[in-house]
């Protein structure tokens, strides 16, 4: 894995922050991208003075001018990219015939697109599918799989990006790339905390009894931990899983069953 560079989207914190600590830690070189460069830069800085071989630059994953300039900025600092993982990922829900259109359109931006253009930049450039090996993973969610309340573009956005992984999967089959989902479902994460802080506000009631509620709903008894996610997505980027694609991996306690 020593040579191997992955770029993960969404690094600052949560999924990413904790997928960029173990890949780095299992020998690659990592890449990081998200909005903010100062949040990065705190994020990302006591790993390169530990030696770690990382970079980043802002971006907004939205935007594909902004993920041309990504995908140069990770090949002249490493000259490769091994490993894709599309973590980007933002919150968004409320009642279906109160949800304003900006909302809707932000979340599948955001969620979903930003996922199919990150894909084919890294896909189109032919650097990956030349060299006959690569791993893109696209974190998702559980809510992929099922209908979550007040969580529609939520949902629909997850439901995308399972599709859309499973379609391009088989796309790129017998090129040395697999393409998987990993789905985590209630992960302890500052996402969390906001998706917790907009029920609670919608239902009038605490925070702490939302959080109860939510994990009375998990087997386990227990959110994930990001590292947990993190770990699934550092077995679907190695070579061990070289015949497992277009996969929608479940990471949640028991919460989802398939």
């Amino acid at each position: 894995m020593e040579t191997r560079v992955a770029l993960v989207t969404g690094a600052s914190s949560g999924i990413g922050l904790a997928t960029v600590r173990r890949l780095s830690a299992a020998g690659l070189s990592v890449f990081g991208a998200a909005r903010s460069d100062d949040r990065l830069r705190d994020a990302l800085s006591p790993l390169v003075a530990g030696g770690a071989r990382i970079g980043w630059k802002a971006t907004d994953v939205t935007k594909t001018d902004e993920i041309h300039d990504l995908v140069d900025a990770v090949l002249d600092r490493f000259g490769r990219i091994d490993v894709l993982v599309n973590n980007a990922g933002r919150s968004g829900g409320g009642e279906i015939g109160a949800l304003p259109d900006q909302l809707w359109d932000e979340v599948l931006a955001t969620n979903l697109t930003s996922v199919f253009y990150l894909t084919r930049e890294v896909l189109g450039r032919k650097e990956m599918v030349g060299r006959g090996w690569g791993r893109i993973v696209n974190v998702a969610s559980t809510a992929g799989k099922q209908g979550v309340v007040f969580a529609s573009p939520y949902c629909a956005s997850k439901h995308g990006v399972l599709g859309l992984t499973r379609a391009v999967a088989l796309e790129v089959v017998r090129s040395g790339i697999t393409v998987n989902a990993v789905c985590p479902g209630y992960v302890e994460t500052p996402l969390a905390v906001r998706v917790r802080q907009g029920y609670a506000d919608h239902w009038g009631r605490s925070e702490q009894e939302v959080l109860d509620e939510f994990v009375g709903k998990v087997p386990l008894g227990r959110y994930s931990t990001a590292d947990e996610v993190a770990s699934m997505i550092e077995y679907v980027a190695s070579d061990a899983a070289a015949s497992v694609t277009g996969q929608a991996l479940n990471v949640c306690g028991g919460l989802g069953r398939y």
